[in-house]
């Protein structure tokens, strides 16, 4: 006997019924149905935002920096943890972050609107 079902969410699963067991086990096979779709979850994955990026601020802050004292004394390692950081915090500063929407994160960067075109019009006539 079907003690429990979990779920994530209230209302999700109904018909459930058991279809027996599987061969010798004890365990028994489950059959339901979902009973509403479950909204998409929007992707947070953030890119940087070329676009709208200020170079000429990014160029004058990292131009600004003393890299002969940054040098001193220091390992080809340090220098490069510290021109790193520079780096960053210039990026951080002078380039937005955009969000990555989902249709574009599954689409390939070479599918064009011309080709979307050509690709919808092939299913509408293998439909039809």
């Amino acid at each position: 006997m079907l003690d429990l079902v979990l779920t994530n969410k209230e209302g999700l699963l109904g018909n459930v019924k058991l279809k027996g067991s599987l061969g010798s086990s004890d365990h028994e096979m489950v059959e339901f149905k979902i009973l509403r779709a479950v909204r998409r979850v929007h992707s947070k994955l953030t890119t940087l935002d070329f676009r709208r990026a200020d170079f000429g601020l990014f160029r004058d802050l990292l131009g600004r920096l003393l890299w002969d004292k940054a040098q001193e004394g220091r390992g080809a390692q340090e220098i490069w943890l510290v021109f790193k950081d520079h780096l960053l915090q210039a990026q951080e500063c002078c380039i937005p972050t955009k969000r990555k929407s989902g249709k574009n994160a599954q689409r390939p960067a070479w599918m064009n609107r011309e080709l979307l075109g050509k690709v919808k019009h092939k299913k509408e006539a293998y439909r039809g």
